[in-house]
């Protein structure tokens, strides 16, 4: 009887800390991408792209005049010639290869660099507002499978407005701000 007792009570508490926990919710992707340093980081790593483009442009260019060179040449050189040049236009293609593969991964690497500093700062104003409203636990809508946004505070909004962002931007604006960003480039 005595353990029922105990059990009871210590249901009841369960029920009544349950009431009391507030659960918030937040866009976090949102949030971190629409934010100002989020631009300056993507205009960073776009130029630091498009260095790497150029370059791989500027070693495929010269692969392709070494190629030309060898169709029109290596039919009037001699074995040895002809081994040194295919070895060199080899050398050349993995130099390329190797060259990607190394510029993938610092792009990798720069762009975590650039972003984690701006994901904290995002992360830090959702805990401030989470704390000032007396919210428990925070999740990120984005990821999430189900919630019932009644029974949530969303923080979006006030976290939007803490960071910078400016009213009426979406994800859906900044795609189309990099596509025209895309295309003026092209041009």
């Amino acid at each position: 009887m005595k353990k029922i007792l105990v059990f009871a009570v210590a249901a009841l508490a369960a029920i009544s800390v349950s009431a009391q926990t507030k659960i918030g919710h937040v866009n976090f992707t949102e949030l971190y991408q629409l934010m100002p340093e989020a631009d300056e980081a993507r205009a960073t790593m776009q130029a630091a792209s498009k260095e790497a483009e150029e370059t791989i442009q500027g070693m495929a260019e010269e692969l392709q005049t070494k190629y030309q060179q060898y169709q029109q040449k290596s039919s009037s050189w001699t074995a040895a010639i002809k081994e040194a040049k295919e070895q060199e236009l080899n050398d050349i293609n993995n130099r390329i290869q190797q060259f990607q593969q190394t510029v993938q991964q610092e792009l990798q690497q720069q762009q975590n660099q650039l972003m984690n500093p701006i994901i904290a700062k995002a992360q830090e104003a959702v805990k401030k507002l989470a704390k000032e409203k007396g919210i428990t636990a925070v999740f990120d809508s984005g990821s999430a499978i189900y919630f019932d946004e009644a029974q949530t505070i969303d923080l979006t909004k006030e976290a939007r407005t803490a960071l910078g962002i400016k009213e009426g931007r979406t994800l859906e604006t900044l795609q189309q701000e990099l596509a025209a960003s895309a295309q003026t480039e092209q041009k």
